[in-house]
C-alpha cells in the first residue's frame, strides 16, 4: 500500500483526501518511510524534518475530517530546492562557504506553496549554486538517478527530480536557469515546467542569474504542474521583475488536443548533434504524433550556435559569485565551477553589452518564429544521462555542447518551456521539449497533455519500477 500512495498524483490524493479514502497522515507517513529506505543511496536531500512533516500532516487530516481544507494543496507532500529560502532552515545553495543561519522569511514560491498548506518533506540537492546540469557538490556528494543510481539525475534540481522520481513527495520545487527543471526531467522520466520568466516571483532578485532563472513545478502529470503553477504564480511584493499576476486556472484548457496547433521539430536547434539514441527516441515521438493527425513541420537550426555569442554571459555571472565569497575560502568550492568562475573574471562592460545586444536578437528571432508555429518542438536533451563519474563541462561531456544547446536559450528569451517523456532507451528515459511564445504557457501545457496521451506515457514507467525495487 505504501508504494501505492508513493505514486499518487497530486490530483488524486486531493480527490482521495475528499472522498476520505485517505488521510494526510497516513500518506505523509507513507514517503517519510520512503525516504528512509532509499534516500541512503539516492541522497537527494540536504534536510528532512519528519517532526515537522508529520505536524503538518495531522493539522490537514483534521481540515479534511471537519469537511474544512485550507488552499489548494492541504495536506500533499512536496518538496523544495534547497537554493532558495525557508523559513527555519538553512539555504546551502549545495556549498560548504553558505551560512548555516536559518533563514527568516520564504522564497516567495515556498510562501505559495506554504499558504496553500502543503506539507514540506524537506529541501533537496542541488549543484553548488546550481551552476551545472548534474548533482554533486563537495557538501553533500553525489545524488543519484533512481533509474540507475550509475547515472546523474541532472542538474541543478537533480535532488527534486530524483527523489520525486523515487516515490518521494508527490510534487517538487525546482528552478531554472539554464535547463535545472527541464534537464533533470528529461533524466528522470518527469514533467517538468519552465514557466515564462517573471511568471513566478522570486526574491531576492540581485543575483547574477536573476533575469534568467524561473522558478517552477516537476510534476508526475501536466495536470499537476497546472495546479502547481496556479499557486506559485501568485504575486509578491518583493519581486518587481514579476510580470502582471494572471489569475487564470491554467489546467483549463489542457485537454484541447492539439487540433488546430502548428508544431514545427528542430533537432539541430543552434547547431545542436544528438546522440543518435536520443535521436531516434525523439524522432520516433514526434512521427507517433504525426501519424495521430498533429501538424508538424521539420525546421532546421532556427538561430546560430548561441556560445560564441553568451558564454562569456554565464562565465562572468559565476565572476560574480565569486567574488562574494573570502578568496581563503574558494578551495573548498567544486573545481569546476572555481575555474569557470575565475575565468569570467575578464569578462568587461563592453563584452557584456554585446552579449546582451546577442541575447536582444534572439529574443526577436524567436517572437518571429513564433508568428508561424504554435509550439516548437526539440529533444530536451542531446545525451542519455551520464554516469555520475562524469565530468561536467569536460571534453567528454561539454555543457554547450552535451548538456544545455535545447535549454539555455529559452533562459535568454524567456519563453515558457517544458520537458515531457518522449519514452526509454537503453533502460533510461528521454524527454522532448516543448517551447511557445512568451506567456504562452498554456499552448505548453494542452502540447504536453495531448502528446503524452497519444504516446500512451504512464505513470511509473514499468522500467522505472524495476530499477526501484532494486534501491533498498
Amino acid at each position: 500500500m505504501s508504494d501505492d500512495l508513493c505514486d499518487l498524483t497530486v490530483h488524486r490524493l486531493l480527490r482521495a483526501y475528499r472522498r476520505r479514502e485517505l488521510s494526510p497522515a497516513v500518506v505523509v507517513e507513507a514517503h517519510l518511510q520512503r525516504i528512509e529506505k532509499l534516500e541512503p543511496t539516492l541522497n537527494a536531500f540536504t534536510l528532512v524534518d519528519p517532526d515537522a512533516a508529520r505536524r503538518a500532516a495531522a493539522a490537514s487530516t483534521n481540515r479534511w475530517s471537519r469537511g474544512e481544507p485550507i488552499g489548494e494543496l492541504d495536506g500533499v507532500p512536496v518538496t523544495v530546492k534547497d537554493i532558495v529560502a525557508m523559513a527555519g532552515y538553512p539555504t546551502s545553495e549545495g556549498s560548504v562557504v553558505t551560512s548555516t543561519e536559518p533563514a527568516r522569511t520564504d522564497h516567495p514560491a515556498v510562501a505559495r506553496l506554504r499558504e496553500a498548506n502543503a506539507v514540506f518533506l524537506g529541501k533537496t540537492t542541488t549543484s553548488e549554486f546550481g551552476w551545472k546540469g548534474m548533482t554533486d557538490t563537495p557538501r553533500f556528494g553525489v545524488t543519484r538517478n533512481p533509474w540507475d543510481a550509475d547515472h546523474t539525475p541532472g542538474g541543478s534540481s537533480g535532488g527534486a527530480a530524483a527523489s520525486l522520481a523515487a516515490g518521494i513527495g508527490a510534487a517538487a520545487h525546482g528552478n531554472d536557469g539554464g535547463g535545472s527543471i527541464r534537464i533533470p526531467a528529461s533524466y528522470c522520466g518527469l514533467f517538468g515546467l519552465k514557466p515564462t520568466y517573471g511568471r513566478v516571483p522570486q526574491a531576492p532578485v540581485d543575483s547574477p542569474f536573476s533575469s534568467l532563472t524561473a522558478n517552477g513545478p516537476l510534476a508526475r502529470s501536466v495536470e499537476d504542474a497546472a495546479l502547481l503553477l496556479n499557486v506559485l504564480s501568485r504575486p509578491d511584493l518583493r519581486d518587481w521583475h514579476a510580470v502582471p499576476h494572471d489569475p487564470r486556472d491554467w489546467r483549463v484548457g489542457i485537454n484541447d488536443g492539439i487540433g488546430g496547433l502548428k508544431l514545427a521539430y528542430s533537432e539541430t536547434l543552434g547547431g545542436a548533434t544528438v546522440d543518435p539514441a536520443v535521436a531516434a527516441t525523439c524522432r520516433a515521438a514526434v512521427d507517433r504524433l504525426s501519424d495521430a493527425g498533429a501538424d508538424i513541420t521539420e525546421v532546421g537550426e532556427v538561430f546560430e550556435p548561441l556560445r560564441p555569442q553568451l558564454e562569456g554571459y554565464w562565465k562572468a555571472g559565476f565572476a560574480t559569485r565569486l567574488n562574494a565569497i573570502p578568496s581563503d575560502r574558494w578551495s573548498e568550492l567544486d573545481p569546476g565551477f572555481r575555474e569557470l568562475a575565475q575565468e569570467g573574471m575578464d569578462f568587461d562592460v563592453h563584452a557584456m553589452a554585446a552579449a546582451n545586444g546577442a541575447r536582444a536578437r534572439l529574443v526577436e528571432t524567436m517572437r518571429r518564429f513564433h508568428l508561424d508555429f504554435d509550439v516548437l518542438v526539440t529533444p530536451t536533451m542531446p545525451t542519455l544521462p551520464p554516469t555520475v563519474d562524469t565530468v561536467y563541462h569536460s571534453p567528454g561531456f561539454d555543457r554547450w555542447d552535451h548538456a544545455v544547446p535545447f535549454t539555455v536559450p529559452f533562459n535568454y528569451t524567456g519563453q515558457p518551456a517544458a520537458s515531457i517523456p518522449a519514452g526509454v532507451s537503453g533502460g533510461l528515459p528521454v524527454g522532448l521539449q516543448l517551447v511557445a511564445t512568451l506567456f504562452r504557457e498554456d499552448l505548453v501545457l494542452r502540447t504536453a497533455r495531448a502528446a503524452l496521451d497519444l504516446l500512451d506515457w504512464s505513470w511509473p514507467a514499468p522500467e522505472l519500477v524495476t530499477a526501484r525495487a532494486a534501491l533498498g
